[in-house]
């Protein structure tokens, strides 16, 4: 099995690309998603954040305000990072155990969702290849203004928490153009699904993987040998 990520800037369109190789049968793991689940009611990051916080960032329902959060967040640094050390190592576990059970099922390769990827560096060494999702930052703003009630400086205060779309885009292997329609983006994510269906990688990284098995089994089964000769 490999890894295909999937990355960009917040608003950029990322779900769509996403939502391209889930219909085509692709297994996909979602770092938001995951974010969402990790802080429900109850959890252990949901009791942290409320210990932290307090009850002012949770709903009559107790879930958490994720507006009244955002804000608090992104207009200061320290509570961004206070945020980050309660839920991004949950976040991590969970990615890497869902990538394990998928790579037990035998699918060929996985997406793997995660907007921060080259801000956390996750998974990286692990990356057969990455798609950014980019578009001008214009259009980021309008979409995110449109998409969140948020004022226009909080919306910039959020793009500009994350790396510049140009630097990821340098970074990465495929960078999907989405400043035009869904249907352009669509196809752009399709030609790259394509592409990874014809890859071989994952029957060298099985192969390696047994290969690597069966070293270990060889080293053990002779070291076994000699204790049992002493």
């Amino acid at each position: 099995m490999f890894i295909v990520a999937i990355t960009g800037g917040i608003a950029t369109g990322k779900s769509t690309v996403t939502k391209v190789f889930e219909r085509n049968g692709i297994p996909i793991v979602d770092a938001d998603k995951i974010a969402r689940e990790i802080v429900e009611p109850g959890q252990p990051c949901w009791q942290k954040i409320r210990s932290v916080f307090g009850d002012e960032v949770l709903l009559p329902s107790k879930e958490i305000n994720r507006a009244v959060l955002g804000r608090l967040i992104f207009e200061n640094k320290e509570l961004r990072g206070k945020l980050n050390q309660i839920t991004h190592p949950t976040i991590h576990r969970t990615i890497f155990w869902r990538v394990f059970k998928h790579f037990m099922s035998g699918h060929a390769y996985i997406v793997l969702d995660l907007p921060l990827l080259f801000e956390t560096g996750l998974l990286m060494d692990f990356i057969h290849k990455i798609v950014t999702v980019s578009c001008d930052s214009d259009k980021q703003l309008q979409r995110l203004l449109s998409r969140n009630e948020l004022s226009e400086p909080e919306a910039r205060n959020r793009i500009e928490s994350q790396m510049p779309l140009e630097l990821k885009c340098e970074k990465s292997h495929f960078v999907i153009d989405n400043n035009g329609s869904i249907d352009d983006a669509e196809e752009a994510a399709l030609r790259i699904f394509n592409m990874m269906q014809e890859s071989n990688k994952h029957w060298y990284n099985r192969t390696f993987l047994l290969g690597s098995i069966l070293i270990v089994c060889v080293v053990f089964y002779f070291v076994w040998k000699t204790i049992a000769n002493i």
